[in-house]
């Protein structure tokens, strides 16, 4: 087989990954165009745009998970590179600045001990070839522990993915592997990185830029509470820097899978946001969810949500909150934050002084006041609030014949089912 078919075979096997944040563009013949084979784009911690040679190893596997397209009964064209292939064409594409790092992943093919052996030479020719650029390399559950040390010392993040958040899930469709394999070499990593954080060359250090996993969303009846106390736990003992959620597509035929029209973006997207607020907001996934509450709202994003259901925490006083009861208001971000809490020692806010800082005045004037005054005066009700936070994120489509006030009534409903829980 050419090379060039099979970096197309094993390009797009990639693309189901999500910790690299888009699989490439199809625009043609335009400078620095993304849609050669397996080029996707992810983004540095400083929000550089990095482009990355996304392929696996082998797409040929020896497990049979029902939601995989490299199962082993899934029916597609088959390949594997060699670790001197994988040289090649990553070298030639970063000598011709189509790219600036690879991604490393692979079908299990004889054993994972054998996988990770290959992909391991195929990093070490680079790095021993004088390739510098970013190596994200995904490591395969089962693998020794010897391999697992090894391919840290060579690669910038490593990744090991979770893939279902409970047991039970992972028994129904991909029982031949198991949480432990999982997250023992994720815990190794997380091992290895603290204590390798403090060594002064790079070449020394192991993952420098941490570890990351990803989730499948949809494929299960999981929740997204199930789903968020997964994520809260793994960043707290294994020191995750990025979850990700990739909302289930279905790309095998399996009575154990949901038959469904799309996949789930707008539940990915909720629970993107509702991670940012473990992340950087200082929420505690019980709060933005829980067994009265197990999954986020399709209207509003959860940071509304909880403001909405925790009315009693507001109004917030612009002009003496401290900085974490600040970033709990809707509108309100960690740099808008700041700036408030730098801004007002030269005298009080206004609600124009908190346009000009960057606040999302839209959402956050129903939860805030100024010097003890509301915007224009004005107290809601929650269901006019939910209304109005609704009318704002989603713009409004409405059939011919359907009037405004129908609208109204039904997100009127929504808000008391969002305070009460009765569905």
């Amino acid at each position: 087989m050419e090379l060039i078919d099979k970096l197309e075979i094993l390009g797009d096997a990639a693309k189901y990954d999500a910790s690299c944040s888009s699989s490439g563009s199809s625009r043609k013949g335009s400078t620095g165009s993304a849609a050669l084979p397996g080029i996707c784009h992810s983004w540095a911690a400083d929000g550089r745009c990095i482009s990355l040679l996304k392929v696996l190893m082998d797409n040929r596997c020896l497990y049979n998970c029902a939601y995989c397209k490299n199962s082993r009964s899934s029916d597609t064209k088959r390949a594997g590179f060699e670790p001197q292939e994988v040289y090649e064409i990553t070298m030639n594409f970063y000598k011709r600045n189509y790219i600036e790092g690879l991604f490393l992943s692979s079908g299990v093919f004889r054993s994972p001990d054998y996988t990770m052996e290959k992909m391991i030479k195929a990093v070490e020719l680079l790095r021993n070839n004088g390739f510098g650029g970013y190596i994200h390399f995904k490591a395969i559950p089962g693998a020794s522990k010897e391999l697992i040390e090894r391919a840290g010392f060579l690669s910038d993040r490593m990744s090991v993915n979770v893939e279902l958040p409970t047991n039970d899930s992972l028994m129904l469709l991909a029982p031949e592997k198991s949480k432990q394999n999982i997250f023992l070499p994720m815990g190794q990593i997380a091992a290895s990185i603290t204590s390798n954080k403090n060594n002064f060359l790079d070449k020394d250090k192991f993952a420098p830029a941490g570890q990351s996993t990803q989730m499948i969303v949809g494929a299960t009846q999981d929740s997204d509470y199930q789903i968020l106390r997964l994520s809260q736990y793994m960043y707290k003992y294994y020191e995750l820097k990025r979850v990700y959620y990739s909302a289930y597509v279905p790309v095998n035929q399996n009575k154990l899978l949901p038959v469904i029209d799309k996949p789930p973006l707008l539940r990915e997207h909720r629970l993107y946001q509702a991670d940012w607020l473990l992340r950087f907001y200082g929420f505690d996934a019980s709060e933005i969810l829980d067994e009265r509450f197990p999954m986020l709202d399709n209207s509003l994003d959860p940071k509304c949500v909880w403001a909405l259901r925790h009315r009693e925490f507001f109004p917030v006083e612009i002009n003496k909150a401290d900085l974490l009861v600040l970033l709990r208001v809707p509108g309100i971000g960690n740099i808008s934050a700041r700036r408030i809490i730098s801004a007002r020692r030269m005298g009080p806010l206004s609600f124009e002084d908190l346009k000009k800082i960057g606040v999302v005045m839209k959402r956050a004037k129903y939860f805030i006041t100024c010097s003890g005054k509301y915007m224009n005066g004005i107290f809601l009700s929650t269901p006019q609030i939910y209304n109005s936070l609704v009318t704002y994120e989603k713009p409004l489509f409405l059939p011919l014949g359907m009037q405004t006030t129908m609208f109204e009534r039904e997100n009127m409903e929504n808000a008391k089912k969002i305070i009460t829980g009765v569905y």
